[in-house]
Parts: C-alpha cells; structure tokens; sequence
C-alpha cells in the first residue's frame, strides 16, 4: 500500500506507549465526534456510506489545528487543486489455498461459498475482501459470526453450471411404487445422488449433461428397482452413448459369394484329443 499511493508510514517503537500519545487523541475525539449516537445498519455498506457523509460533515465543523480561524474543508479545497491524482484503487485482499469439495463448496469461517463444477475436487485460489470473496465465481461475504450460529451456504445452484448442492431430490419424479416421505425424498433416492455426484468420474459426466437428462436417468432406475450408484451410473452411460449406425448395403460387386458363417464349433475341431482331456 505505501509502495501503491506513494507514501510513508511511521510506526511506534515496541513497548513505547508514549509515542503514541497524539494518535490515541486523534481516536477518542473521532470516537466522541463519530460513534457517540451511532445507529443499527443492516450491512456493512450502508455503515460505511452513513461515516463517509458524517466525516465530511465534521470537516465544515471541526477547526483546522494548524490554522484555528478556518475548517478542515476550507484548508482541503484550498489544498486540493496541488496534490497529485490517486493511481487506480489499490486491491486489498487476503488470500488463501482451498481445495473444492466434490459438491463443489468451499469452507471459510463455517461457511460455505459454491465453486463452478469444473472445479470439483481441485485446489483454488480464495482472494478475501472485507466485503466479499472472490474464488472463480464472486459471492458476497457472510459477516455474521456468534459461536452459537449454524454454517450457512450460499450461491448459485442451477445445474450443473455452479452447484452449491448435490441435484435437489424433491424434483425427482416419483412413482406409485416409491412413496414421497415426509422430508420429500426417499433415502435410497437421496444416497444414490449423493454417492453419485460425489465420485469424481460420474461428476464430469453430469457437469455435460441436463437436468432433464438426469431425471429420466433417476427415473429409469426407479422403475427397474435398482437405485443404486453402480445402477444409475449405467443407465447414464446408456444414455450418453450414440445410436447404432443403420446397417450399410454393399454394392454388388463387393459382396462374397459365400459369405462366412460364425461358428464357433469349428475351433474344437484343432484340438487335439489330449488337449480335450
């Protein structure tokens, strides 16, 4: 930051309180001047434009202390016009290693924030902002913390574009032998989309497929009595793979005038009676 807006910091001594005696000043008059009746604000950026406008405020109240007969903002508009222009903004972050879980979240401070598919059990960049996170997707960032509050997700989870969860079960189709429980899907159902979003290779599979794919793959697999990963994921390969190719006719002066006949009998007949044995 000094190296970015081309300035110079000056820090206190360690173990020197007494250095510091000017900047604690400065603090407990902003403090008494900014925060004395500060009000509840529903997110960090409405808290943040509220102290931008009292600050400039107090700069058509407060005395310059260097010049007692003129404020803070006539001294700023009569200085302005000589400083040089700020550079571009200066990008501060904090950034960490995450690796993708196989749903496609990641964890940072109990929570969970979703990746794009294509990510999926790969190590990313997380870059944090005070007020958002910037993984290969942008998300904004949860500030709640309480030690008594739950983990929260958040993100997209259209599918299978950047899921946050695994394919929603209460839009499975159900049928008359397979009753919706209580929660709106049944274990065998829930276990099998789990195990199979979960295992990597079947994962790159649904990432090109659509929902309208994979409900009918899940449907297939109910009517057959066989909701399993191993089951579901052979339904899907059947679905994936191409047609058949119609037979071609071969023109006549291509066609064998005895054509051969499979007939497996005939490689008994080069064994030998002790290899028959």
């Amino acid at each position: 930051m000094v190296s970015h807006y081309l300035f110079e910091a000056t820090f206190c001594n360690s173990a020197s309180g007494w250095e510091k005696g000017q900047g604690e000043k400065n603090v407990q008059d902003a403090r008494r001047r900014v925060w004395h009746n500060v009000l509840a604000f529903a997110s960090l950026g409405a808290l943040n434009e509220w102290i931008e406008q009292r600050c400039l405020a107090l700069w058509h109240e407060v005395q310059h202390p260097d010049d007692k007969t003129r404020t803070i903002a006539e001294v700023w508009a009569e200085e302005r016009p000589h400083l040089m222009p700020l550079p571009s903004p200066f990008d501060s972050f904090v950034e960490h290693t995450k690796r993708v879980s196989p749903t496609c979240l990641i964890n940072f401070e109990r929570d969970r924030y979703s990746v794009p598919s294509p990510y999926a059990n790969r190590p990313v960049s997380l870059r944090v902002y005070a007020e958002r996170l910037v993984i290969v997707a942008e998300h904004a960032r949860l500030l709640a913390q309480a030690h008594d509050r739950t983990g929260r997700t958040t993100g997209a989870t259209t599918w299978p574009a950047c899921n946050a969860s695994p394919v929603p079960c209460a839009t499975v189709p159900r049928l008359p032998n397979y009753p919706t429980p209580s929660n709106g899907c049944s274990p065998s159902c829930s276990s099998a989309l789990v195990a199979i979003t979960r295992w990597p290779s079947s994962w790159r599979w649904c990432c090109i497929m659509t929902m309208q794919t994979v409900l009918c793959t899940v449907e297939l697999a109910l009517e057959s009595d066989g909701v399993s990963k191993q089951h579901v994921l052979n339904v899907l390969a059947r679905l994936l793979e191409p047609a058949l190719p119609s037979p071609v006719e071969a023109p006549a002066h291509l066609r064998l005038s005895d054509e051969p006949i499979a007939n497996v009998n005939r490689y008994d007949a080069l064994r030998g009676v002790d290899h028959a044995s």
